[in-house]
Protein backbone atom coordinates (compact mmCIF):
# COMPACT_ATOMS: atom_id res chain seq x y z
CA UNK A 1 0.00 0.00 0.00
CA UNK A 2 1.09 3.40 -0.67
CA UNK A 3 2.36 5.92 1.84
CA UNK A 4 -1.00 8.19 1.01
CA UNK A 5 -3.09 5.07 0.99
CA UNK A 6 -1.89 4.49 4.54
CA UNK A 7 -2.04 7.85 5.82
CA UNK A 8 -5.68 7.84 4.67
CA UNK A 9 -6.60 4.40 6.45
CA UNK A 10 -4.75 5.92 9.52
CA UNK A 11 -7.18 8.89 9.72
CA UNK A 12 -10.53 6.97 8.79
CA UNK A 13 -9.89 4.72 12.10
CA UNK A 14 -8.99 7.85 14.17
CA UNK A 15 -12.56 8.75 13.36
CA UNK A 16 -13.97 5.58 13.99
CA UNK A 17 -12.39 5.55 17.28
CA UNK A 18 -13.75 8.47 17.77
CA UNK A 19 -17.26 8.00 17.54
CA UNK A 20 -17.00 4.71 19.79
CA UNK A 21 -15.38 6.85 22.55
CA UNK A 22 -18.02 9.77 21.93
CA UNK A 23 -20.78 7.09 22.52
CA UNK A 24 -19.71 4.98 24.98
CA UNK A 25 -19.01 8.42 27.06
CA UNK A 26 -22.36 10.11 25.91
CA UNK A 27 -24.39 7.70 27.69
CA UNK A 28 -22.95 7.96 31.33
CA UNK A 29 -25.27 8.19 33.90
CA UNK A 30 -25.15 8.27 37.96
CA UNK A 31 -27.68 6.21 39.34
CA UNK A 32 -29.42 6.24 42.53
CA UNK A 33 -28.24 3.79 45.33
CA UNK A 34 -30.94 0.83 46.37
CA UNK A 35 -31.22 -0.22 49.87
CA UNK A 36 -31.62 -3.55 49.18
CA UNK A 37 -34.14 -6.58 49.98
CA UNK A 38 -34.77 -6.11 53.40
CA UNK A 39 -35.86 -9.39 55.80
CA UNK A 40 -39.10 -10.01 57.53
CA UNK A 41 -38.93 -7.57 60.74
CA UNK A 42 -40.97 -5.37 63.23
CA UNK A 43 -42.01 -2.27 61.14
CA UNK A 44 -40.09 -0.06 63.82
CA UNK A 45 -37.22 -1.97 62.31
CA UNK A 46 -37.42 -1.72 59.03
CA UNK A 47 -35.91 1.33 58.68
CA UNK A 48 -32.91 0.68 60.45
CA UNK A 49 -32.05 -2.03 57.67
CA UNK A 50 -30.69 -2.77 54.47
CA UNK A 51 -28.11 -2.41 51.71
CA UNK A 52 -26.61 0.98 51.17
CA UNK A 53 -24.06 0.40 48.27
CA UNK A 54 -20.70 1.83 49.08
CA UNK A 55 -19.60 0.94 45.74
CA UNK A 56 -15.43 1.62 45.45
CA UNK A 57 -15.32 1.43 49.42
CA UNK A 58 -12.07 -0.21 51.13
CA UNK A 59 -13.09 -2.89 53.45
CA UNK A 60 -10.63 -3.43 56.26
CA UNK A 61 -8.70 -5.66 55.70
CA UNK A 62 -6.67 -5.69 59.47
CA UNK A 63 -9.88 -6.82 61.26
CA UNK A 64 -9.63 -10.40 63.23
CA UNK A 65 -12.10 -13.37 62.93
CA UNK A 66 -11.62 -17.22 63.85
CA UNK A 67 -12.05 -19.39 61.08
CA UNK A 68 -14.14 -22.71 60.50
CA UNK A 69 -11.05 -24.85 61.96
CA UNK A 70 -10.77 -22.37 65.13
CA UNK A 71 -7.46 -20.43 63.81
CA UNK A 72 -7.51 -16.74 64.56
CA UNK A 73 -7.15 -14.84 60.82
CA UNK A 74 -7.23 -11.28 59.59
CA UNK A 75 -9.85 -10.68 56.72
CA UNK A 76 -6.62 -9.96 54.15
CA UNK A 77 -5.60 -13.21 54.02
CA UNK A 78 -8.18 -14.04 51.97
CA UNK A 79 -7.02 -11.19 49.22
CA UNK A 80 -4.42 -10.19 46.90
CA UNK A 81 -4.62 -12.76 44.27
CA UNK A 82 -8.55 -13.26 43.51
CA UNK A 83 -11.85 -11.28 43.59
CA UNK A 84 -13.69 -12.13 46.88
CA UNK A 85 -17.77 -13.29 47.26
CA UNK A 86 -18.50 -11.74 50.50
CA UNK A 87 -21.73 -13.15 52.15
CA UNK A 88 -22.74 -11.72 55.80
CA UNK A 89 -25.25 -13.95 57.56
CA UNK A 90 -25.67 -15.70 60.77
CA UNK A 91 -25.36 -19.43 61.24
CA UNK A 92 -28.68 -20.14 62.76
CA UNK A 93 -30.77 -17.96 61.40
CA UNK A 94 -34.61 -19.55 60.60
CA UNK A 95 -34.52 -18.90 56.99
CA UNK A 96 -33.16 -15.75 55.39
CA UNK A 97 -30.07 -16.67 55.61
CA UNK A 98 -30.15 -20.03 54.40
CA UNK A 99 -31.56 -19.24 51.24
CA UNK A 100 -29.10 -16.79 50.53
CA UNK A 101 -26.40 -19.28 50.88
CA UNK A 102 -28.32 -22.05 49.03
CA UNK A 103 -29.08 -19.19 46.16
CA UNK A 104 -25.17 -18.67 46.15
CA UNK A 105 -24.15 -22.01 45.94
CA UNK A 106 -26.68 -22.89 43.21
CA UNK A 107 -25.83 -20.13 41.07
CA UNK A 108 -21.87 -20.98 41.68
CA UNK A 109 -22.26 -24.77 41.18
CA UNK A 110 -23.36 -23.45 37.61
CA UNK A 111 -20.31 -21.82 36.42
CA UNK A 112 -17.14 -23.45 34.88
CA UNK A 113 -15.05 -20.91 37.31
CA UNK A 114 -13.73 -23.06 40.50
CA UNK A 115 -13.98 -21.66 44.21
CA UNK A 116 -9.95 -21.47 45.41
CA UNK A 117 -8.82 -21.39 41.93
CA UNK A 118 -10.70 -18.22 40.12
CA UNK A 119 -12.09 -16.74 43.43
CA UNK A 120 -12.60 -16.79 46.97
CA UNK A 121 -15.67 -17.51 49.27
CA UNK A 122 -16.13 -15.44 52.69
CA UNK A 123 -18.59 -16.41 54.75
CA UNK A 124 -19.21 -13.96 57.47
CA UNK A 125 -21.62 -14.43 60.44
CA UNK A 126 -23.43 -11.50 62.03
CA UNK A 127 -24.08 -12.82 65.20
CA UNK A 128 -20.99 -12.95 67.93
CA UNK A 129 -22.11 -15.77 69.83
CA UNK A 130 -21.68 -18.37 67.04
CA UNK A 131 -18.32 -20.34 66.88
CA UNK A 132 -16.42 -22.53 64.94
CA UNK A 133 -17.84 -25.84 65.28
CA UNK A 134 -21.34 -24.04 63.15
CA UNK A 135 -19.35 -22.84 60.79
CA UNK A 136 -17.39 -25.91 60.23
CA UNK A 137 -21.18 -27.39 60.00
CA UNK A 138 -21.97 -24.99 57.68
CA UNK A 139 -18.78 -25.16 55.91
CA UNK A 140 -19.35 -29.18 55.26
CA UNK A 141 -22.94 -29.26 54.36
CA UNK A 142 -22.54 -25.96 51.81
CA UNK A 143 -19.17 -27.79 50.25
CA UNK A 144 -21.49 -31.08 49.69
CA UNK A 145 -23.85 -28.83 47.88
CA UNK A 146 -21.45 -27.62 46.02
CA UNK A 147 -20.35 -31.06 45.16
CA UNK A 148 -16.38 -29.74 44.11
CA UNK A 149 -14.71 -31.33 46.97
CA UNK A 150 -11.14 -30.33 45.28
CA UNK A 151 -12.44 -26.60 46.11
CA UNK A 152 -12.53 -26.50 50.32
CA UNK A 153 -9.53 -24.63 50.56
CA UNK A 154 -11.39 -21.44 48.93
CA UNK A 155 -14.46 -21.54 51.29
CA UNK A 156 -13.85 -19.69 54.40
CA UNK A 157 -17.19 -19.67 56.76
CA UNK A 158 -15.70 -16.95 60.08
CA UNK A 159 -16.79 -15.97 63.25
CA UNK A 160 -15.92 -12.81 65.22
CA UNK A 161 -16.59 -10.43 67.99
CA UNK A 162 -18.70 -7.40 66.99
CA UNK A 163 -15.63 -5.09 67.05
CA UNK A 164 -15.04 -7.18 63.97
CA UNK A 165 -18.00 -7.76 62.62
CA UNK A 166 -19.35 -4.65 62.88
CA UNK A 167 -16.93 -2.77 60.86
CA UNK A 168 -16.63 -5.03 58.43
CA UNK A 169 -20.64 -4.76 57.75
CA UNK A 170 -20.42 -1.03 57.87
CA UNK A 171 -17.71 -0.78 55.03
CA UNK A 172 -20.20 -2.59 52.68
CA UNK A 173 -23.41 -0.66 53.89
CA UNK A 174 -25.11 -3.78 55.41
CA UNK A 175 -27.40 -2.55 58.15
CA UNK A 176 -28.78 -4.94 60.65
CA UNK A 177 -30.76 -5.14 63.77
CA UNK A 178 -30.96 -7.42 67.16
CA UNK A 179 -34.06 -8.29 67.80
CA UNK A 180 -33.82 -9.06 71.82
CA UNK A 181 -37.46 -10.06 71.72
CA UNK A 182 -37.22 -13.18 69.39
CA UNK A 183 -33.26 -13.60 69.61
CA UNK A 184 -32.54 -12.77 66.17
CA UNK A 185 -31.23 -10.55 63.71
CA UNK A 186 -33.08 -8.84 61.18
CA UNK A 187 -31.38 -8.14 58.06
CA UNK A 188 -31.34 -7.38 54.28
CA UNK A 189 -30.39 -10.05 51.81
CA UNK A 190 -27.63 -9.75 49.48
CA UNK A 191 -24.33 -10.67 48.54
CA UNK A 192 -21.15 -8.68 47.69
CA UNK A 193 -18.41 -9.15 44.95
CA UNK A 194 -14.91 -7.28 46.09
CA UNK A 195 -11.78 -6.81 44.26
CA UNK A 196 -8.54 -8.66 45.35
CA UNK A 197 -7.29 -5.33 46.82
CA UNK A 198 -10.81 -5.81 49.02
CA UNK A 199 -12.79 -2.84 47.49
CA UNK A 200 -16.20 -3.58 46.78
CA UNK A 201 -17.40 -3.60 43.18
CA UNK A 202 -20.90 -5.28 42.45
CA UNK A 203 -23.79 -5.66 44.98
CA UNK A 204 -26.51 -8.40 43.99
CA UNK A 205 -29.92 -8.43 46.27
CA UNK A 206 -31.82 -11.42 47.18
CA UNK A 207 -31.65 -14.73 47.58
CA UNK A 208 -31.33 -15.87 44.00
CA UNK A 209 -28.45 -15.14 41.58
CA UNK A 210 -28.00 -15.05 38.05
CA UNK A 211 -24.87 -17.55 37.29
CA UNK A 212 -24.15 -15.02 34.53
CA UNK A 213 -24.46 -11.88 36.43
CA UNK A 214 -21.76 -13.23 39.10
CA UNK A 215 -19.24 -14.38 36.26
CA UNK A 216 -19.13 -11.26 35.11
CA UNK A 217 -18.87 -9.47 38.23
CA UNK A 218 -15.95 -11.59 39.21
CA UNK A 219 -14.41 -11.08 35.86
CA UNK A 220 -15.18 -6.88 36.28
CA UNK A 221 -13.92 -7.32 39.39
CA UNK A 222 -10.48 -9.20 39.05
CA UNK A 223 -10.34 -6.40 35.81
CA UNK A 224 -10.41 -9.67 33.43
CA UNK A 225 -7.68 -11.52 34.55
CA UNK A 226 -9.87 -14.56 34.62
CA UNK A 227 -12.20 -15.01 32.38
CA UNK A 228 -12.34 -15.30 28.15
CA UNK A 229 -12.19 -13.21 25.09
CA UNK A 230 -15.71 -13.65 24.73
CA UNK A 231 -16.58 -12.59 28.06
CA UNK A 232 -14.68 -9.40 27.32
CA UNK A 233 -17.18 -9.08 24.60
CA UNK A 234 -19.87 -9.87 25.72
CA UNK A 235 -19.00 -7.18 28.91
CA UNK A 236 -19.25 -4.44 25.80
CA UNK A 237 -22.55 -5.71 25.37
CA UNK A 238 -23.98 -5.85 28.99
CA UNK A 239 -23.73 -2.90 31.70
CA UNK A 240 -24.10 -3.69 35.57
CA UNK A 241 -26.72 -1.24 36.70
CA UNK A 242 -26.14 -0.85 40.79
CA UNK A 243 -30.15 -0.13 41.08
CA UNK A 244 -31.31 -3.54 40.49
CA UNK A 245 -27.65 -5.39 40.82
CA UNK A 246 -27.97 -7.48 37.46
CA UNK A 247 -26.74 -7.26 34.26
CA UNK A 248 -28.25 -5.47 30.95
CA UNK A 249 -28.66 -4.91 27.47
CA UNK A 250 -26.69 -1.96 27.15
CA UNK A 251 -28.26 0.46 24.00
CA UNK A 252 -24.97 2.35 23.72
CA UNK A 253 -22.58 -0.26 24.07
CA UNK A 254 -24.76 -1.69 20.77
CA UNK A 255 -23.96 1.67 19.20
CA UNK A 256 -20.14 1.53 20.60
CA UNK A 257 -20.12 -1.81 18.60
CA UNK A 258 -22.12 -1.14 15.55
CA UNK A 259 -19.69 2.51 15.31
CA UNK A 260 -16.63 0.12 15.66
CA UNK A 261 -17.87 -2.57 12.92
CA UNK A 262 -18.79 0.43 10.47
CA UNK A 263 -15.52 1.85 10.94
CA UNK A 264 -13.84 -2.03 10.30
CA UNK A 265 -15.54 -2.74 7.25
CA UNK A 266 -15.37 0.65 5.52
CA UNK A 267 -11.71 0.28 6.17
CA UNK A 268 -11.53 -3.28 4.30
CA UNK A 269 -13.48 -1.78 1.53
CA UNK A 270 -11.22 0.79 1.46
CA UNK A 271 -8.16 -1.55 1.20
CA UNK A 272 -9.73 -4.08 -1.12
CA UNK A 273 -10.86 -1.05 -3.56
CA UNK A 274 -7.15 0.56 -3.35
CA UNK A 275 -5.85 -3.03 -4.06
CA UNK A 276 -7.87 -2.95 -7.21
CA UNK A 277 -7.48 0.07 -8.76
CA UNK A 278 -3.52 -0.23 -8.42
CA UNK A 279 -4.21 -3.98 -10.04
CA UNK A 280 -6.29 -2.33 -12.58
CA UNK A 281 -3.74 0.63 -13.90
CA UNK A 282 -1.10 -2.14 -13.53
CA UNK A 283 -2.65 -3.88 -16.10
CA UNK A 284 -3.47 -0.66 -17.99
CA UNK A 285 -0.15 0.65 -18.27
CA UNK A 286 0.98 -3.09 -20.02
Amino acid sequence: MREDEVKFCRKAAAVGIAIAVATATSGAQVLPEPAGTPAVAKPGILSEIGIDQRLHAQVPLDLTFTDESGRQVRLGDYFGKRPVVLALVYYECPMLCTQVLNGLVSALGVLKFDVGREYEVVVVSINPKETPELAAQKKQAYLERYKRPQTSAGWHFLTGPDSSIKPLASSVGFRYVYDAEIDQYAHAAGIEVLTPKGVVSKYFYGIEYSPRDIRFGLIEASEERIGTPIDDVLLLCYHYDPTTGKYGASAIAAIRIGAVATVLAFLTFLFVSLRRERAAGRNAAV
